[in-house]
């Protein structure tokens, strides 16, 4: 059955269904007030909250040393429902940060008392919902913190790590009162109803264990999470990064996992080829194709300039859990790799509780009937749409051909003819380009549309097909999306990738001595700019034939590769214009070819196929005025991109 027709069925049997929970979440005083109740209240104590560990056995053997791993779960949970014989939902963060980098903005790390019980609970996630009727379990990945076994980047080890958790929760698993004791544990105290969340990797857990179809994961938030492992590393054999998932495991693990598994982390090496080949490894963490096996409703969060945790992965993932029919909604930002509790705090927190609360209290507070989709348009200007993409938006075939001067080319519906002719330059990013996109240069081809009469929306992922001829055995491609034009955006290139972290403080939820919800407060860090690069791909030219497995070129031939280039939500206004550039290296964003290539791009078989909103119709409008060629100026954007962290962290 489509997951959209979930909310269909269930409103009829609302009135119903809510009455057995207002004695079990509101105060009899505020079920008589209330009646269907629509929003959670914090009726309970945080500081009387019951805080306890159990470690749950995963069944794995990670680490060779003939005992199966037991993964830590930290809780946190309001005492008055369990006193009460009550039970409640769980909100669950599973990650490998908690002792060694810290979650949020702040770095938080979980801090324990005499007995083991945890203290400081990173982020507000327990402060704010253990008050309104929810338990809180933090995670420790396997092989973090005081987790048995290794860690293993995604593969089977992290998910079952948290899937192990899962189904401890709803009576399928075991767990004990320490790590190596044999006292079992049972989570009586729950109704087995779990949603997860997490940003980075903590959200790319979230993806994997929704991706095994387990019972009881009621709903995922993954904020700038990974779909799949592969694209993290490696963009269509172009390396993304001088590391694979064997430097990432030893970044995280404890002192522990790394005496003991050393086996793992040779088999993240040997899984893993430089040369960007697919391997099974990447096919086990590989979470796009199982999102047919996807029960849980996904709240979905990125940043589009996130040159972290790409923006491929969410919209390949989207389209994927679209396609299977699941119950979707989703925020995009200006930002990079941020939270949105740092960049839209008060509308995050209250959005989060609302679908919190719908999902696993099953309140039909309205949430299922509001916009899919909230993008920022400008820095703090927000705008929605009822589906997203929207509807009316039509993939859209633009041409690159020839302009009045050699490199600077137009773009367009009616195809090229001619050829553009580009050295690689390692040592030249997409700023540099896109700052000289009215000039010709050596190391770039750039193809702009005439000045736009009306706004233009690319809403979704793009493609963009080369033809090229490069002059040595190895070569790398890269394709960019330009809004050209003045505006003022979010300063994502900056090291706190579009915010400001400011010196006072606001709270959310209920604080202890030694937890506080309260946190500092951010602002939109802007920067006036000339250009915006809004969306972007890579590729080794030697996966021509297959993504999968690259091969030398023979110099002098032509080939023809497709990229795909990263999801977005981005309107070129009205006086800018959209600009195509194709070009080799990206400096700091994907790393170099073992030659110097210079390729010829055909004109007459490249092509941009674009999610316009309103399709050809829509760029033909925009497009009606007559081309000229832009002013021969250097333009002014964000800082070139630097080499972005190697750890999709907090």
């Amino acid at each position: 059955m489509p997951k959209r027709t979930r909310f269909t069925i269930w409103r009829p049997l609302a009135v119903a269904a809510v009455a057995a929970l207002i004695a079990a979440f509101l105060t009899p005083a505020a079920a008589q007030a209330s009646g269907a109740p629509r929003e959670s209240q914090p009726v309970y104590s945080y500081a009387n909250a019951i805080r306890e560990s159990v470690w749950v056995d995963t069944g794995l053997d990670s680490d060779g040393d003939g005992k199966t791993d037991r993964v830590a779960a930290d809780i946190v949970r309001p005492a008055e429902p369990a006193a009460q014989g009550r039970k409640v939902p769980v909100i669950m963060d599973a990650s490998p940060y908690y002792s060694c980098c810290g979650r949020g903005n702040e770095s938080q790390l979980k801090t324990y008392d005499a007995h083991g019980n945890v203290v400081q609970m990173p982020l507000f996630y327990d402060n704010y919902f253990v008050p309104r009727g929810y338990a809180f379990v933090g995670v420790d990945l396997a092989g973090t913190n005081r987790s048995d076994g290794c860690v293993d980047v995604g593969g089977r080890s992290d998910i079952q790590s948290a899937k192990a958790v899962v189904d401890w929760l709803n009576g399928r698993a075991k767990a004990y009162s320490s790590r190596t004791g044999t006292t079992a544990v049972k989570a009586s105290w729950t109704n087995g109803k779990t949603g997860m969340i997490g940003k980075s990797w903590d959200g790319t857990i979230a993806n994997g264990v929704a991706a095994t179809g387990v019972k009881g994961l009621k709903t995922i938030v993954p904020i700038s999470a990974i779909s799949s492992w592969y694209d993290y590393y490696f963009a269509q054999g172009a390396p993304l990064y001088d590391s694979g998932p064997d430097w990432l495991a030893g970044a995280v693990e404890s002192d522990d996992a790394y005496a003991k598994c050393g086996a793992v982390q040779q088999k993240l090496v040997d899984g893993a080829p430089r040369s960007g080949d697919w391997t099974g490894l990447w096919t086990e963490r590989d979470y796009v194709k199982d999102a047919s096996k996807v029960k849980a409703s996904v709240f979905l969060v990125h940043g589009m300039q996130d040159l972290n945790v790409r923006t491929k992965h969410f919209g390949q993932w989207w389209d994927a859990l679209a396609k299977n029919g699941v119950e979707r909604k989703i925020w995009l930002s200006q930002t990079g790799h941020v939270d949105p509790f740092d960049y839209r705090r008060g509308a995050w927190v209250d959005t989060l509780h609302r679908w919190f609360d719908h999902e696993l209290l099953g309140y039909d507070n309205g949430i299922d009937r509001e916009p899919m989709a909230d993008i920022e348009r400008h820095p703090d200007q927000w705008s929605t749409s009822s589906v997203w993409p929207p509807s009316g938006t039509q993939t859209t075939t633009l041409r690159p051909a020839t302009g009045t001067q050699a490199g600077v080319g137009t773009l367009g519906l009616h195809k090229g003819s001619g050829t553009e002719t580009f050295t690689d330059d390692p040592q030249q990013s997409e700023t540099d380009w896109a700052a000289q996109l009215a000039t010709p240069t050596a190391d770039k081809a750039g193809f702009l549309t005439a000045p736009l009469t009306r706004d233009l929306r690319l809403s979704g992922s793009s493609k963009v097909t080369v033809t090229a001829t490069p002059t040595t055995s190895t070569a790398h491609l890269t394709a960019v999306l330009v809004d050209l034009g003045p505006d003022t955006i979010r300063d994502y290139a900056d090291g706190a990738e579009g915010i400001t972290t400011l010196t006072d403080r606001t709270c959310w939820g209920e604080s202890t001595a030694g937890d506080s919800a309260c946190f500092l407060k951010t602002a939109a860090r802007t920067k006036a700019v000339d250009y915006t690069v809004f969306s972007r791909g890579w590729a080794d030219l030697g996966t021509y034939a297959d993504p999968g497995k690259g091969v030398p070129l023979t110099p002098g031939k032509a080939y023809t590769i497709t990229l795909d280039l990263a999801a977005t939500d981005h309107v070129v206004p009205k006086g800018h214009r959209l600009a195509l550039i194709v070009a080799g290296t990206d400096k700091d964003l994907i790393d170099p070819p073992s030659t110097t290539p210079t390729l010829t791009v055909d004109l007459s078989r490249t092509t941009a196929r674009v999610p316009l909103v309103g399709g050809a119709a829509a760029f033909t409008r925009a497009t009606s005025a007559r081309w000229t060629a832009p002013e021969k100026t250097a333009l002014h954007g964000v800082r070139a991109p630097r080499t972005v962290q190697r750890v999709p962290a907090s």
